[in-house]
């Protein structure tokens, strides 16, 4: 399989970076072009599983963005509440949207049993690349959750890999919840004996054969602190699995 866990695969989500199609920034298309051989059969997993409306928009985006790229598909499904009984794809991409959400319907509806035979390419996008994890940093995002005692921060994932990965750090760095600093005040306290990895957009992480490599612009947060791991327009192997 062919992992590619993105924070978003088709620019800035503030704009500041426009995109046609899919980004090629830090080798995203190029390494995706590589792989595609032919007319594959692709599908989009929703974050929410009732939102048709919204999933159906979703969808049209991403097979918009794949055409402007010239990376062509048989088939574009929508998986959700509607149609999710069998995943027989080349291409499978995890959206994004709520971590918890998302993770929940991924065990409602047993996604996870469901991709166990999948041998294609994978793209995680912002939540979707957070839960594939084998165990998931849920961090808070909405008003409430950082000072609910009930709200659970780490939760089974797909189990893909042992990254947590944060996305859209270019934008949340700054971002205050339940009137603290969401780094600072609420990811650092959590990242003792834990390690998160952020990515900016148009960053991502690659997996293959044991080998998961981080491609452009990122940081580790680990024991409270924050470092540089790797910076634009550079590759660093994160980890290789015996």
């Amino acid at each position: 399989m062919h992992i590619f866990l993105t924070s978003s695969p088709t620019g800035d989500l503030d704009g500041s970076r426009p995109v046609k199609g899919i980004d090629s920034f830090n080798q995203f298309l190029y390494n995706l072009k590589k792989l595609w051989k032919h007319s594959y059969r692709c599908a989009y997993i929703c974050a929410d599983f009732k939102s048709y409306d919204s999933n159906d928009e979703a969808v049209q985006f991403f097979k918009k963005a794949f055409q402007d790229s010239n990376l062509f598909f048989s088939c574009f499904d929508c998986i959700d509440d509607r149609n999710h009984e069998k995943l027989d794809y080349d291409v499978i991409l995890l959206g994004g949207g709520h971590v918890p959400s998302q993770n929940q319907y991924f065990k409602d509806y047993k996604i996870k049993e469901k991709l166990k035979e999948f041998d294609g390419i994978l793209i995680g996008i912002s939540a979707g690349s957070m839960n594939c994890a084998n165990i998931v940093y849920a961090m808070p995002e909405e008003a409430g959750e950082s000072i609910n005692p009930g709200y659970q921060r780490f939760l089974t994932g797909l189990g893909y890999t042992d990254t947590q990965i944060l996305p859209h750090y270019q934008m949340l760095k700054e971002s205050v919840l339940d009137g603290k600093r969401l780094f600072e005040d609420i990811v650092y306290p959590d990242s003792y004996n834990h390690s998160f990895l952020c990515l900016v957009d148009g960053s991502y992480v690659y997996i293959h054969d044991g080998i998961e490599t981080v491609y452009g612009l990122s940081y580790k947060i680990q024991d409270g602190r924050l470092e540089l791991f790797c910076d634009h327009n550079e590759h660093r192997i994160l980890k290789i699995c015996e």
